[in-house]
């Protein structure tokens, strides 16, 4: 996912001539460049799974990171260094001679702050068809999941909005849901009921351990129902 260009990663990793002509350039950026070129130019292997824009791709398979929670990623890119999380494909990103603490901050930030609009942008008669297309390519809405959308939202707001937050745009050290896969959601749901993935270094047991099948579900209605309010706040 995450890497720092400015070290360049194994060949046997870069995915294809416009990835390596993205480093190369990335080797150009000059030492005084701001916070938000560093972190465009540690984000660039990245985009190869997680898209140009965070915006992730065939259907969860990569998630959504743009407009994430940066201390929860930050948190995620160590616990996958530590192999504490385990995802096969992050290991040759997150090694440390590929990606320091400091790089993982300032990717972090640079994704967090990431917009991707759930409806179509109107233009203005000055705008040319590259700025148009540019903007069209960020607009990312996940088809919405069946389900009583009341019930999940009582249930949300018992159970998730303290960490999520009342509009699931996550808080700190705790991620967003809205505007995220439905079908990547769904496969870390699973891997928090086996254990396989810890809600935190001591513990494999939270709240999700406590729902129903159909809890979880309607709570995805209603998470998939409220992302066309949360951008328009």
């Amino acid at each position: 996912m995450l890497a720092n260009t400015r070290r360049l990663p194994r060949p046997s990793f870069l995915r294809g001539a416009s990835l390596i002509a993205a480093c190369a350039a990335a080797l150009l950026l000059s030492p005084y460049a701001s916070a938000d070129e560093k972190g465009k130019e540690i984000y660039g292997p990245c985009a190869a799974c997680h898209g140009e824009f965070g915006q992730g791709g065939k259907k969860g398979e990569y998630p959504r990171i743009a407009g994430q929670q940066a201390k929860y990623m930050e948190s995620q890119l160590k616990a996958f260094q530590k192999r504490i999380r385990v995802n096969i494909p992050m290991v040759p990103y997150t090694e440390e001679r590929e990606l320091s603490h400091e790089d993982m901050k300032i990717v972090s930030d640079y994704v967090s702050g990431i917009e991707l609009p759930t409806a179509i942008p109107v233009f203005k008669d000055t705008d040319d068809a590259l700025t148009r297309l540019t903007a069209m390519e960020k607009v990312m809405i996940v088809p919405r999941e069946p389900g009583d959308v009341e019930a999940g939202k009582a249930l949300y707001q018992q159970s998730c909005a303290a960490c999520h937050g009342k509009t699931a745009k996550g808080r700190g050290m705790f991620p967003r849901l809205v505007g995220q896969y439905s079908q990547y959601l769904k496969r870390q749901v699973d891997l928090y009921l086996k254990g396989d993935r810890p809600h935190d270094e001591e513990t494999t047991q939270g709240i999700l351990n406590t729902l129903k099948p159909e809890d979880i579900q309607n709570i995805l209605a209603y998470v998939t129902a409220l992302q066309e309010e949360v951008n328009k706040q």
